[in-house]
């Protein structure tokens, strides 16, 4: 029995590999682990076609429409012209051919590698692909209406007093004219789309507007195998609710998902950061996703806006949302945003814990003390349960001469060793689980903790002290995995002994293979873990002392 606590170490250590196994499944575009099968039953067949949106138009010429009749290819590469708009937080540069955002720089957040660099999301170089795109997908007798294909022509920039920006773009085919409206406001990641569509033929037409998110299939280079990351299509309509894709079942076919709402997003998530469609709620669309070309995929909507009678106009307003997942700005945002930040099967643990985190960081100003901090909370409100199980555990230390010598005596008959070890716990009253409870109470306040410092980019690059430079990061000089494995062994130390020599050699080997795992996860994570047992140290070797000297006496 003496082992069970032994035991339940060897189980933690255990469950992490699974974890970080089951990351690297779902980085890979492979299932979770712990996710149910994705729902088949109810999702509706949709009725209209992906491919009845534009491909990407290659560079030096205008892309032809797939499935759209009347189409032609263009004799020649229309001219471009690319127009910047920056703002306090995101700088865009917006190409008149097609209205589309082909550069966002979030000039609040650093690069992943180069930390001179801001953090570029859609941008297109070498086999890099991010992109989102509108246009409208219909055709009249005179062609193909506006796309993203189609060259526009710029307005002027007007600027408010607030700090709002507009670029307004217009562009005319098919008979139809399509004009673009991109607002951005002063500390705002959301952009405002305005698609007004006016009919200059003698009939009616009826378009459709896409909204469609483009994306190449590329690990993220800052991945590695013990913290991967996730990056690929997910969406969210009131019926289905949140839905994580990937881009490995899009290119089989395979990727289940709702179809049909009048309500919802479609979004690229990454690590830390998202970018968003949201279209105008209360109007019915269709969800689509899509393979474009090699290691090229797509998630998009595409809304019907009516019968549009000549001369008439008709108008639509969609946001986009590209920036960080700040949890508590895109709860303002739109219904379920905020789930982009995925906190795994462990959510109804780790939410608690952010919010816990976030009240402390806003009275330390520091993410690296606000770990410290929490830890100390969660130390003080499971004290109880520690110092019963760490009392069992000084009492079997106490007992272990008697138990050795059980062991000699009975060490012919384990039927009989058992009856009197089972014998002396009763005496002692001792529970030889007790030394199991502090550990297996912190499982699920470890792991959701894990989640909380991969999801939350308000961590991302927070330094705590001296070498410390990004807690969502490894440790550079492996400090505190060493300081991890040194306050292990003193735990171990503090433990009862095993009588067996296999035994104790295991138990001193332990140590060592936690603090390797603990080189490659993040150093906040760890500092939680350092924290925690220098705490347990000092409450166990207290407790420890006070049931010596009583034995002594």
């Amino acid at each position: 029995m003496e082992l069970n606590k032994r035991t339940v170490l060897w189980i933690v250590f255990a469950i992490s590999l699974i974890v970080l196994w089951n990351n690297w499944m779902v980085a890979n575009g492979k299932q979770s682990l712990f996710s149910p099968a994705p729902p088949t039953a109810q999702v509706a067949q949709q009725q209209t076609k992906p491919s009845d949106v534009p491909a990407a138009p290659q560079p030096g010429a205008t892309a032809v429409p797939a499935g759209v009749p009347g189409a032609a290819p263009a004799a020649a590469a229309p001219s471009t012209q690319r127009i910047t708009i920056t703002t306090d937080v995101v700088k865009a540069d917006i190409d008149t051919l097609g209205g589309v955002i082909k550069r966002l720089e979030l000039l609040k957040f650093a690069d992943e590698i180069d930390k001179t660099k801001n953090k570029v999301l859609f941008n297109v170089g070498g086999n890099s692909v991010y992109l989102g795109q509108t246009g409208l997908v219909g055709s009249t007798p005179a062609g193909v209406m506006p796309n993203h294909a189609t060259p526009f022509v710029a307005r002027p920039l007007t600027r408010g007093a607030d700090g709002t920006v507009q670029l307004v773009m217009d562009a005319e085919q098919g008979g139809v004219r399509l004009t673009k409206t991109f607002t951005f406001r002063k500390g705002d990641y959301v952009i405002g789309i305005r698609h007004d569509v006016t009919n200059l033929t003698a009939a009616p037409v009826q378009p459709s507007l896409y909204l469609q998110l483009q994306h190449d299939g590329n690990k993220p280079a800052t991945d590695s195998w013990f913290m991967p990351s996730y990056t690929g299509p997910t969406l969210y309509t009131e019926e289905d609710k949140y839905q994580k894709l990937t881009f490995e079942d899009i290119e089989k076919g395979k990727a289940d998902h709702a179809t049909k709402a009048n309500n919802g997003w479609v979004a690229i998530s990454q690590h830390f950061f998202v970018s968003a469609f949201i279209p105008a709620d209360k109007a019915q669309r269709e969800i689509f996703t899509k393979k474009i070309a090699t290691n090229l995929y797509a998630i998009g909507t595409i809304q019907p806006l009516g019968t549009v009678a000549p001369g008439a106009t008709v108008s639509n307003d969609t946001r986009l949302y590209s920036g960080p997942q700040d949890e508590q700005t895109l709860e303002t945002i739109a219904p379920g945003l905020e789930l982009v930040k995925d906190y795994g099967m462990l959510t109804i643990i780790a939410k608690p814990i952010f919010w816990v985190m976030t009240h402390l960081h806003s009275l330390l100003g520091n993410w690296g003390w606000t770990i410290v901090a929490l830890t100390v909370l969660i130390k003080l409100a499971f004290f109880p349960l520690s110092a019963a199980g760490y009392r069992s555990m000084a009492k079997m230390r106490v007992v272990t001469p008697k138990m050795q010598a059980i062991r000699e005596r009975y060490k012919n008959d384990p039927q009989k060793m058992q009856q009197a070890t089972m014998e002396l716990y009763k005496t002692e009253k001792i529970n030889p689980l007790g030394g199991c409870l502090p550990i297996l109470v912190q499982m699920p306040v470890f792991f959701a903790l894990y989640w909380v410092l991969q999801a939350s980019v308000e961590m991302r690059g927070a330094p705590w002290i001296l070498w410390i430079d990004d807690l969502t990061r490894p440790d550079p000089y492996f400090i505190l995995p060493i300081i991890y494995a040194v306050s292990m062994y003193i735990t171990t130390k503090l433990n009862p002994q095993p009588t067996d020599p296999v035994q104790a050699k295991m138990m001193l080997f332990m140590p060592l293979a936690f603090s390797v795992v603990f080189f490659f996860f993040p150093s906040g994570l760890v500092l939680y873990w350092v924290v925690n047992n220098i705490l347990s140290i000092a409450q166990q070797w207290v407790i420890t002392k006070k049931f010596e000297t009583g034995a002594a006496k």
